[in-house]
C-alpha cells in the first residue's frame, strides 16, 4: 500500500473547503494546504481538520501548485482545488489505486456544478483531468492560468472510476467575475504572441456561444445551460478584447543614430514626428557630432509633442555600437525601433513595426536607396513625402507599402550578412539579455550582423519584413572600411562559439541596481 499526500491550494475558501477535506477522510495519509493569504477562516478550518498549512503569496496557478507539491511528504500525490471534492465512488477508486498502483498517473472525470445542479452539457463534462500521480514522473506546467500536469515521456496513464465534484459557481455573477479575472492573465501571457482584430473577437464570441449552447447541448439544461453558454462566450470575448488592448498598448522608443549630418537628420526627425502611431519618445544616438546637430535636436525637441532626447558621446572614431547602447540604456519603451539618421520614414513606419512585433523575434525591415540627385533635392526642399517613382531610385519595390502582401511574403531569415540596423526593431529586454551591441567593434562593418547572430543564438527569430515599414535611405558617401577585416574576425568568432552575450555592451551604460 503506497502512502498518499493530498495537496490543496486555497484562497478565501471557507465556503467549500470543509466539503473538500471531508471527502479525503480515509483516502489521504496527509493533507497539505498551501494558502495564498486568505482573510476568512480557511486556514483555521484546515488546521482543525488536521491539515498541514503553509502560506505563500499567489503568483500563478502553475507556480503555486508546484510549490504545494514540494511540501508533500510522499511521492504519490492527489491534487485538488478547494472547491473540489471526491465522490464516494472516486474515493473508493483512489483507495484501490493505493493498494494496487499500476500506472504513473491517473485521470479522473470532473463533474462541474452550477449551484446544486450537475452540468453535463456545454463541454463541461467529462472535463477529464490528471489529479493522481507519482510526482517523480510529472509536475504542473502551463502559464498563469489553464495549468496541466505534464508527465514524463513514456509515463503510463490510467483512469479512475467516479467523478471529481467541482462546485464551481453559485450564480451568474461568479461566472462573470472569473471570466474577468482569468482574462487578465490570459491576455498578458499572449500579448505580442498572438494577434486578433475586432471582427475576430466578434466571430470567436458568437462561435463560442453557439458551440456551447447548441452543439454541446446547453439548451437542454434550461436556464443554467443558457447562463453557462453566455459565460463561456463572455470569457472568450474578454480574453481577446484584452489581448487586442494589450497589443496596442506597447510603449515604443525610436532610436535614431547620427553623426554630423544635421540636414538628413532633420528630415528623419520630421518624418518620425508625423507618424500615424507616434513613438512614446525619440532618442538621438549621436556618435560625436558638432554643435550644429545639438542645436537642431534642441530646436525640434522644443516643439515636439513627444520627448526628444539627445544621447551624445565624444567623437573618438566610428563607435556606432557604443552610441546605440547609450540610447538603448536610456530608453523607457518595451519595444525599440532603430533607424539611421538618414532614413526618411513612411507615415505608417512605426505602425508597421508594432504590428510585426512578436515576443520571441526581432524585425529587420528593408530600405529604398535614393540616388545623390534625389537626396539633394529632398534635402533642399525639406521633402519627406517620398515615393517609388522618383528618378534615380534603386530597388523601387521596397517603396511599396502593401500590408496584405507583407503578411504573405515576410519570412524568417537567419542570414546575418543581410542585417542592417538602418531599419530594425526588437524588445528591450531581449537586447539586455544579449548585452546589446558589442563595443569592441570600432569602425564600419559587421557590428549589426554580430548583434543579430547573438540574438539568434539566444533563441530569437529574425523576421525579414517586406512591403511594410517603408524607409527611404538618403544617399551618402560610403564609410571607410579599414576595420572590416578585424570586425569580420570578431563576427566569425561569435558564430563559431555561438555566443549570446558580449563582454562590453549595454550594461556599461545602465544605472546601477537600486
Amino acid at each position: 500500500m503506497i502512502r498518499l499526500s493530498a495537496v490543496i491550494i486555497t484562497l478565501d475558501a471557507e465556503r467549500t473547503i470543509g466539503r473538500c477535506l471531508a471527502s479525503l477522510d480515509g483516502v489521504a495519509d496527509e493533507i497539505v494546504v498551501l494558502d495564498s493569504g486568505s482573510r476568512d477562516r480557511t486556514r483555521e478550518l484546515c488546521a482543525a481538520h488536521g491539515a498541514r498549512v503553509a502560506v505563500h503569496p499567489f503568483d500563478g496557478f502553475t507556480a503555486q501548485k508546484n510549490r504545494a507539491l514540494d511540501l508533500a511528504s510522499h511521492d504519490h500525490v492527489l491534487s485538488l482545488d478547494a472547491d473540489e471534492a471526491l465522490s464516494p465512488e472516486l474515493a473508493a477508486s483512489v483507495r484501490a489505486a493505493k493498494a494496487g498502483w499500476t500506472a504513473d498517473a491517473y485521470a479522473v472525470n470532473r463533474l462541474n456544478f452550477y449551484g446544486d445542479r450537475p452540468i453535463r452539457s456545454c463541454g463541461w463534462y467529462p472535463d477529464r483531468k490528471v489529479r493522481l500521480w507519482d510526482r517523480r514522473r510529472g509536475r504542473w506546467a502551463g502559464g498563469l492560468v489553464h495549468e496541466t500536469v505534464a508527465l514524463a515521456p513514456g509515463a503510463r496513464l490510467g483512469r479512475l472510476e467516479g467523478d471529481l465534484l467541482h462546485h464551481a459557481y453559485e450564480r451568474a455573477g461568479q461566472l462573470l467575475a472569473k471570466a474577468q479575472a482569468y482574462s487578465d492573465a490570459w491576455a498578458r501571457e499572449r500579448a505580442f504572441r498572438r494577434r486578433v482584430g475586432p471582427a475576430g473577437i466578434a466571430a470567436r464570441t458568437v462561435v463560442a456561444f453557439l458551440r456551447a449552447y447548441l452543439l454541446r447541448g446547453g439548451v437542454r439544461d434550461g436556464y443554467e445551460g443558457l447562463v453557462i453558454s453566455a459565460g463561456i462566450a463572455t470569457g472568450v470575448f474578454f480574453n481577446h478584447a484584452k489581448l487586442l488592448e494589450a497589443n496596442r498598448s506597447v510603449r515604443t522608443s525610436l532610436v535614431v543614430t547620427t553623426y554630423n549630418r544635421p540636414d538628413a537628420l532633420a528630415l528623419t526627425l520630421r518624418s518620425a514626428l508625423r507618424q500615424s502611431e507616434p513613438p512614446a519618445e525619440i532618442l538621438v544616438a549621436d556618435d560625436g557630432s558638432t554643435d550644429e546637430t545639438r542645436r537642431l535636436v534642441a530646436a525640434i525637441a522644443a516643439e515636439a509633442p513627444v520627448p526628444v532626447r539627445h544621447c551624445w558621446q565624444p567623437d573618438d572614431g566610428f563607435r556606432a555600437a557604443a552610441c546605440r547602447n547609450r540610447a538603448i540604456a536610456a530608453a523607457t519603451g518595451e519595444l525599440i525601433v532603430m533607424v539611421d539618421g538618414d532614413l526618411v520614414l513612411h507615415r505608417d513606419f512605426l505602425r508597421d513595426h508594432r504590428r510585426a512585433a512578436r515576443r520571441g523575434r526581432f524585425v529587420q525591415g528593408s530600405r529604398v536607396i535614393l540616388s545623390e540627385p534625389v537626396t539633394r533635392a529632398a534635402i533642399d526642399a525639406g521633402r519627406i513625402d517620398l515615393g517609388p517613382l522618383a528618378p534615380g531610385t534603386r530597388n523601387r519595390k521596397n517603396a511599396l507599402r502593401l500590408p496584405w502582401l507583407s503578411r504573405l511574403v515576410s519570412r524568417p531569415s537567419r542570414d546575418v550578412y543581410r542585417v542592417r540596423s538602418v531599419n530594425m526593431s526588437f524588445w528591450r529586454d531581449d537586447v539586455l539579455r544579449v548585452n546589446g551591441f558589442d563595443e569592441e567593434f570600432v569602425g564600419w562593418g559587421r557590428e549589426d550582423s554580430e548583434f543579430a547572430a547573438r540574438m539568434q543564438h539566444a533563441g530569437l527569430k529574425r523576421l525579414h519584413l517586406r512591403f511594410a515599414a517603408v524607409g527611404f535611405h538618403l544617399w551618402h558617401p560610403e564609410a571607410p572600411r579599414a576595420q572590416l577585416e578585424r570586425n569580420q574576425r570578431r563576427l566569425e568568432r561569435t558564430l563559431e562559439t555561438r555566443a549570446v552575450r558580449c563582454e562590453r555592451g549595454v550594461d556599461r551604460h545602465l544605472p546601477p541596481p537600486a
